[in-house]
């Protein structure tokens, strides 16, 4: 096996067993027997968990960051005016394409991401912080310019009950899903249900204006 073969099979069993489990319930004991080697390989390769944590996220966040910012480049060179509609399609197409050009799970991702919010982890805040700050300013910064007049800590608010709509949507899409089957008789797919999500997203951003 490969070293390249052994940090794939570590972070993929990471990421998996922390979806499932979450951080602290997941030991790397567990994360090593699942990936089918030793324990000294994570330390080798990641130095701790924390760091094989932040390395999960990397996979994702590095190539859907990059991707946002080019996105946000080509939407800044035309006339179209960036209201809130126009910049959380962007956000959503661009994570969905990140995730399948990656072959990562949306469902997934979106519990672990929602597991680094409920389950505080202050080094993984930091470290997004660190290496992806400057995209995130970016965005939120067209974000709170779309809505002129809300005060920083509205916005603030506003943006967390926005990001907990879409994680817990998105997350919980397969047991949605089912239950809109169940009652309505009606199916619905990812796409269609971020297309839904988009204007509802936005109005709750632009509640009470």
């Amino acid at each position: 096996m490969t070293q390249t073969d052994t940090v794939s099979r570590i972070l993929d069993a990471a990421e998996v067993l922390f979806a499932e489990r979450g951080f602290t319930e997941t030991s790397l004991r567990t994360i090593t027997s699942t990936a089918g080697v030793n324990l000294a390989a994570v330390n080798y390769h990641f130095g701790s968990k924390k760091e094989l944590i932040q390395a999960v996220f990397e996979r994702f966040l590095t190539p859907f960051t990059q991707s946002l910012v080019g996105e946000l480049d080509r939407r800044e060179a035309t006339d179209e005016p960036l209201n809130a509609e126009v910049l959380l399609d962007s956000l959503y197409r661009v994570a969905m394409a990140s995730l399948e050009r990656e072959g990562r799970d949306p469902q997934r991702f979106m519990r672990l991401l929602g597991l680094a919010y409920t389950q505080y982890q202050g080094h993984l805040r930091r470290f997004i912080v660190s290496r992806y700050g400057d995209s995130y300013r970016r965005f939120a910064g067209l974000l709170s310019k779309a809505l002129p007049g809300l005060d920083p800590v509205t916005f603030y608010w506003r943006l967390y009950f926005m990001l907990g709509a879409t994680i817990f949507t998105l997350s919980s899409f397969d047991a949605i899903e089912a239950i809109l089957k169940e009652d309505f008789g009606a199916e619905s797919s990812l796409q269609e249900t971020l297309e839904r999500l988009v204007p509802a997203a936005a109005a709750m951003l632009h509640a009470g204006d």
